[in-house]
């Protein structure tokens, strides 16, 4: 009996563990802390003061946008059209694209968005657990 109630015991535990690490439920980062993570990214482009002060502005102004965009969106109430918040986050996008191609190279930009805008991108929770290998 005692082996069944520790066994019950430390499979909610795994069960608690592992939806935490995939809930994401985790503090959102700020605009400030965004703009620094993908800056600390862009190192490599060796940019200038001037591009590097438009690059940041650049994606200040994109991350604020998405912030705003997002909670307007959850202060709307309801169930959100995914189509309108998809067709909203893809003018951002390609705003914040064009912006940066005045900023980069075409190397650069190449690199942004084949290599570093992934990278960005929060890991989703929905893999299975062990990796999806069966």
């Amino acid at each position: 009996m005692k082996r069944q109630i520790a066994a019950v015991i430390i499979t909610a535990l795994i069960s608690i563990g592992t939806a935490s690490a995939q809930g994401g439920g985790g503090p959102r980062k700020t605009v400030p802390e965004r703009v620094k993570e993908v800056m600390e990214k862009l190192v490599d482009f060796k940019l200038d003061k001037a591009k590097s002060d438009q690059a940041d502005s650049i994606f200040t102004g994109f991350f604020t946008s998405q912030q705003k965009m997002m909670e307007e969106m959850r202060a709307g109430g309801g169930t959100p059209d995914r189509e309108v918040m998809r067709e909203n986050r893809r003018k951002l996008v390609d705003e914040r694209d064009t912006k940066l191609k005045t900023v980069f190279t075409e190397e650069q930009f190449k690199k942004w968005k084949d290599e570093i805008e992934p990278s960005m991108r929060p890991a989703r929770g929905n893999t299975p657990v062990g990796g999806g290998q069966q």
